[in-house]
């Protein structure tokens, strides 16, 4: 232990002594540092304001070298600017000057142009004093006021006009009437003749034919149940006369007519008459009937031509065998309107295959007027309509009695084959109250106008001659009369075919030589 304290003790009082001699050298040491860099500072200001000097005298003569650079551009740039200032107040001046001698020259041709208006109203009213003059003497050479000589004027214009008028439209409708005629006659002859149909009448009656009278007793049964059998299942009257060996069936409706007539005479082959049998035998016959409205149905579709048709559409045309149209068989007249429409088609141009399927579609309504309510053209064009026909199909259908305007080529050619077809002497028969009212109407329109003397409807309703009275209708006014007449007939009557309408005016002149 004390080994240790001496070295430590030795060392610390050496510690001791030497420390201030430390201090003071390091003292020393750092007053000398410390005064070399005190020198080097002076220095170093010392070379900084000489450098900052001199450098602020280059930055004043380069500043002073640009303020007179600066003040020269600024200078020449204001001697430029008012020597422009001074050119423009010198056009300004010229432009005033030019000004104020237009405005001179615009006053003086004022007051020439004020002269001028003032000298022309003073002509214009001297013309007008002059023209006051010229009609009051015009008024007392003529005997007319200004009033009256211009209605005179407009009257003698407004007659050269009805004149000119007149004669250009009988020109026009002479020419164009010329040459529609001779080119429908062309056509419609050619198809005439190309198709030939013969007609039998329809009636609302059938006869059947009756072995012996014996047979009438069968027919009506005990005290009537045969015949009262009959009547109530077929809807048919059955008539038993004086008329030997035959029995009347009548019906307006033609397919229940057939279905008696064959149940009637399969009936009396068989001998065996009595209200079960008749029941048995009316199913057969409607049996028998429905497959030949079918193949009537085929056998037209097949005649006209067409295909793809709907089967319901083939079943409809078949029922149209059994109904009648004025005593015209409807199918047979529907398959001529087809064959006359495709022959027209063909002659024009038009589509051919259409035109028959029109023609032979155009009266499918009446196939259906017994059980739905409505003509026979709506019903048609909604059956039509259903089948998913054509819309030219469809138009033609509802245009081939008027009913809308015909649009289309196909919808007049069946207009045309429909009028042609029931126009032709046998085609149909009419009854005579109706041909009678027909006529009598026919000549009450043309005596309902001004004008008329008598008139005579003749050829059977197909033509009318009209006598005008000569000082009530003038020649020139001759045409528009027969136009306005026509159209009084289109409107207000239903007419197979066309209407001739002959206006007739005479004027007699009768003197005496004495």
């Amino acid at each position: 232990m004390k080994d240790i304290l001496i070295p430590l003790i030795t060392l610390l009082v050496g510690l001791v002594i030497a420390f201030p001699a430390g201090i003071a050298y390091r003292r020393k040491v750092a007053e000398a540092e410390l005064g070399s860099a005190e020198e080097e500072a002076k220095r170093v200001l010392s070379d900084a304001i000489k450098t900052a000097e001199s450098k602020k005298k280059e930055a004043l003569v380069e500043a002073k070298d640009e303020i007179f650079k600066l003040r020269s551009d600024a200078d020449r740039e204001i001697k430029d600017r008012r020597n422009e200032v001074t050119r423009q107040e010198r056009r300004l001046q010229q432009r005033e000057e030019s000004l104020d001698k237009k405005s001179e020259n615009m006053e003086k041709k004022e007051e020439q142009l004020a002269g001028k208006l003032r000298e022309a109203e003073n002509r214009l009213a001297e013309a007008e004093e002059v023209k006051k003059q010229q009609f009051e003497l015009l008024e007392k050479i003529s005997g007319y006021t200004a009033d009256q000589a211009k209605e005179y004027l407009l009257q003698n214009l407004e007659n050269e006009l009805t004149h000119e008028k007149a004669v250009r439209i009988s020109q026009m409708e002479a020419r164009l009437k010329d040459e529609a005629d001779q080119k429908a006659r062309e056509i419609i002859s050619g198809a005439i003749q190309r198709c030939a149909s013969d007609y039998v009448s329809e009636v609302t009656v059938s006869v059947v034919p009756l072995p012996n009278d014996e047979m009438k007793g069968r027919i009506i049964g005990r005290e009537g149940r045969n015949i009262r059998a009959l009547e109530n299942l077929t809807g048919v009257d059955l008539i038993i006369d004086d008329t030997p060996e035959a029995i009347t069936l009548s019906s307006h409706d033609p397919v229940r007519r057939e279905v008696a007539r064959i149940a009637l005479e399969r009936l009396i082959q068989d001998g065996r008459i009595h209200p079960a049998r008749i029941e048995e035998m009316l199913e057969k016959a409607k049996r028998e009937v429905d497959n030949k409205i079918k193949q009537d149905g085929e056998r037209a579709v097949n005649e006209a031509g067409i295909h793809n048709i709907h089967p319901e559409l083939v079943r409809l045309l078949g029922r149209m065998r059994y109904r009648s149209s004025y005593g015209q068989n409807v199918l047979e007249h529907s398959l001529e309107v087809s064959h006359l429409a495709g022959m027209m088609a063909a002659e024009l141009g038009a589509d051919v295959k259409t035109a028959r399927r029109a023609g032979l579609l155009h009266d499918i309504g009446k196939a259906l007027t017994h059980e739905i309510e409505g003509s026979h053209v709506q019903i048609g064009v909604d059956v039509a309509r259903k089948y998913k026909e054509s819309a030219d199909v469809i138009h033609a259908i509802e245009a081939h009695h008027n009913d809308v305007e015909p649009r289309t080529v196909v919808a007049a050619l069946v207009q045309a084959a429909d009028a042609i077809s029931a126009a032709r002497p046998g085609a149909r028969r009419e009854n005579v109250e109706n041909y009678i009212k027909r006529l009598e109407k026919l000549e009450e329109i043309a005596k309902s106008f001004d004008g008329v003397d008598s008139c005579y409807a003749i050829q059977a309703g197909r033509e009318i001659r009209i006598m005008i009275k000569p000082d009530v209708i003038s020649d020139d006014n001759l045409v528009v009369a027969a136009r306005e007449i026509v159209r009084k007939i289109e409107d207000e009557m239903e007419y197979p075919g066309q209407i001739k309408v002959n206006l007739i005016r005479e004027t007699r002149a009768v003197d005496y030589a004495k």
